[in-house]
């Protein structure tokens, strides 16, 4: 009787041995996100990549989302520091740092966020990889959020009606349009939107219409200028802390790189079309008005007009870093234009 229960005694101290093991040998990959947790990369993109990573990598690496940790301008810095392993950031809120991303916000691009997203980290790899933008980060992805659109809180009827109104914008290629159009600019990160423009601090903001679901605009910026390909596209990248990578064995490190680049690029771009459709569908139901212009409509007309020599001034302003931005913006719409989804 002894002796099967010291058998016993020992059969459970081995598995608790072992699942002590299991435990120890299981990574949290720490992401740091700023949106809500009812938005489109914190519901679909960070799940569906950390389902991504955990199978590939058996279960030893799992994805977390973590919150608060600051603002998305400080998160590249955030994560290089090893305060979080990895997060998303857009680049306009970090002027001068990101010029070469912002290629891909060019007015006129006229593609869904998939297609521009591929588009966009094939050429970032090809080309603008090597100005290392993003020095002491591992750039996981890079992606483009859907056309930004004007949304406001009184109708326009056209252009020249944003002439000195006070209109939120994130930065990047939005600031150049929003310097031509002759509105005053208000800086802010998108979760404060909502409160901006509730409190009248701004008239307007120039974002994807998925914003009316997500960020709930359709309370409070009740009229939509829906132009056709949109006024630009907002330039997103997804990096990682190196250390932790080298933290991990070459497996799982690579395990986490074969689930990432272009396969993580295209889900982010497809994740955010989708919120643009669904952002579309609340706005209708909540009785937004919505104007849809069309290609040939005076509105788009005058738009395309507002932004003629944009690309001159990108291509100007990344002189410096050694690249043939000529050719890459010339390949990014290629790409992007000739995507199948």
């Amino acid at each position: 009787m002894f002796i099967i229960k010291k058998v016993k005694s020992l059969t459970l101290i081995a598995l608790l041995m072992g699942l002590t093991n299991i435990a120890a040998a299981e990574t949290i990959m720490r992401v740091a996100s700023w949106l809500p947790p009812t938005h489109v990369q914190n519901a679909v993109v960070w799940p569906t990549w950390g389902k991504w990573i955990e199978e590939a990598t058996e279960g030893r690496v799992k994805l977390e989302i973590e919150y608060g940790l600051g603002h998305p301008k400080t998160l590249f810095e955030l994560v290089e520091d090893g305060v979080a392993d990895a997060s998303f950031s857009y680049h306009g809120y970090v002027p001068g740092r990101f010029k070469l991303a912002l290629g891909v916000e060019e007015p006129l691009m006229g593609t869904s966020a998939e297609a521009a997203s591929v588009a966009y980290w094939r050429v970032h790899q090809k080309y603008f990889a090597a100005a290392n933008e993003h020095d002491g980060l591992t750039v996981a992805g890079v992606f483009v959020h859907g056309p930004g659109q004007i949304q406001t809180i009184e109708p326009i009827s056209s252009l020249a009606d944003l002439k000195g109104k006070k209109i939120r914008i994130g930065g990047g290629v939005p600031a150049e349009i929003g310097n031509r159009l002759g509105v005053t600019p208000v800086g802010a990160p998108a979760p404060k939107v909502y409160e901006l423009l509730q409190q009248g601090i701004v008239d307007g903001v120039f974002l994807p219409i998925a914003e009316q679901k997500t960020l709930r605009l359709n309370e409070v910026a009740r009229n939509v200028v829906a132009l056709p390909g949109g006024m630009y596209l907002g330039s997103f990248s997804i990096f990682i802390n190196p250390d932790f990578l080298d933290s991990l064995s070459d497996k799982d490190r690579e395990a986490i790189m074969s689930v990432s680049g272009e396969k993580l690029s295209a889900m982010a771009g497809k994740a955010w079309d989708s919120a643009d459709r669904e952002g579309l569908k609340a706005a209708e139901e909540a009785g937004v008005n919505i104007v849809k212009v069309s290609a040939d409509d005076a509105f788009a007309k005058d738009f395309n007009k507002l932004v003629e020599g944009m690309d001159q001034i990108w291509l100007d302003s990344v002189a410096d870093r050694g690249v043939d931005a000529k050719s890459a913006l010339a390949e990014l719409r290629s790409i992007a234009h000739s995507y199948h989804e």
